[in-house]
């Protein structure tokens, strides 16, 4: 019997089809490299957006507690200048250039000669410059408010600048709502309008009707126009043609508290408020030394609080920016009663409570919703929140 073997020959690969095999092989482990990459830098950016939110909101607490307040030291002991109030809201811009320096210190020693001082581009400028200019008219009408009603009135009526929010995001930043949004608005709207229960009791005495009215009116004025400026900012935010950084958001309060007390440094020329400090710190009822004192801390709290919101606002929503600023107006109250002696009735007890609850239910919805959230790029800032 004839036994037959078959022989298979190999050849080998020819040296192109060699060489189109390794550069798949080198091309699918980039991209999984990049891949990793990414998923990597998602995290970090994540990590370090959370650190920014709790950074700005304890900016935003110790603003709109400290502001006020001490707002409302300068009008008791015989403070009457509004538009030199007004330019303290803003008047302390040149201290995010602390902040800015050091972060343009950091970029010089990983990016070398390439790193840029300023990132801010015409069209958010000039956005930048329009919003700082209704910022300082905003700033009038509060402090115009400040110096004519109670503390409980005004928290009232600048609580009602939450709706404005509302609204306003609704529209211009197509904002959505959930269950737990509505039902922390509404608990933030009861709990701030519960404060108006005892109102009549802390109407300042010898003031007429008529500045009683003005006062509420450029009050409600001025919670109407913020309501409006936050979901303002935001909408710069998403239509500016740059990626969105943590250095370029405190370049864009630099520009607007510019604007803003260049707004009331007008104001306070017209008024000649500029001749009537000395004056007025001579008569001041805590002393000349401690006016000055006062002025420069009005104008450090006031900073922090703007620069806290618009931070909030880069780091979630307009819409956050206002629930964090409601949920401390009762707060604001409590610190009252404690350096002011006020009295606290049980309805500033309820109003702290029911903000506190309000403010449980909004971040409890968004822990719950973001668990299913996909963002798009249609739907999200470009935003990069490293320096």
């Amino acid at each position: 019997m004839i036994r037959t073997y078959a022989f298979v020959t190999f050849c080998p690969l020819s040296p192109h089809v060699q060489t189109i095999i390794i550069k798949k092989q080198t091309l699918q482990k980039e991209r999984e490299f990049h891949s990793i990459m990414e998923l990597e830098a998602q995290g970090n950016s994540t990590a370090m957006k959370k650190v920014l939110l709790v950074l700005n909101c304890i900016l935003l607490s110790i603003g709109n507690c400290g502001g006020p307040l001490i707002m409302r030291l300068y009008f008791i002991h015989g403070g009457k200048r509004v538009w030199l109030s007004s330019w303290l809201e803003t008047g302390g811009w040149p201290i995010i250039f602390l902040p800015l320096i050091v972060t343009y210190f950091h970029r010089r020693r990983t990016q070398g000669q390439r790193a840029k001082l300023f990132f801010m581009k015409p069209p958010l400028f000039i956005a930048s410059a329009v919003i700082g200019i209704l910022t300082g008219f905003d700033d009038y009408l509060y402090a115009y408010g400040v110096a004519r009603l109670p503390v409980s009135t005004i928290s009232l009526i600048v609580a009602s600048h939450l709706a404005f929010t509302a609204g306003f995001a609704f529209v211009l930043v197509k904002q959505k709502f959930t269950p737990y949004k509505i039902n922390a608005l509404v608990l933030l709207t009861i709990g701030a309008g519960v404060l108006a229960l005892h109102t009549s009791n802390d109407r300042p005495d010898g003031e007429s009707n008529k500045q009683y009215l003005v006062g509420f009116l450029t009050t409600l004025g001025a919670a109407a126009l913020y309501g409006f400026l936050l979901p303002l900012i935001e909408l710069a935010y998403k239509k500016a043609k740059q990626a969105i950084t943590y250095s370029l958001v405190m370049e864009v309060q630099i520009v607007m508290s510019l604007f803003a007390t260049l707004f009331c440094t007008v104001g306070m020329l017209i008024n000649k408020d500029f001749k009537a400090i000395p004056r007025e710190a001579s008569e001041f009822g805590l002393g000349e030394t401690k006016y000055y004192v006062v002025l420069v801390w009005s104008a450090i709290f006031w900073q922090a609080f703007f620069l806290g919101a618009i931070g909030i606002i880069f780091c979630v929503s307009s819409l956050l920016s206002a629930v964090v600023i409601a949920v401390l107006l009762p707060v604001t109250e409590v610190l009252a009663v404690i350096f002011y002696q006020e009295k606290f009735q049980a309805e500033k007890g309820v109003a702290l409570a029911l903000s506190l609850w309000g403010f449980t239910s909004y971040f409890y919805g968004e822990i719950k919703h973001s668990k299913n959230k996909k963002p798009t790029p249609e739907t999200e800032m470009h935003q990069i929140p490293n320096p």
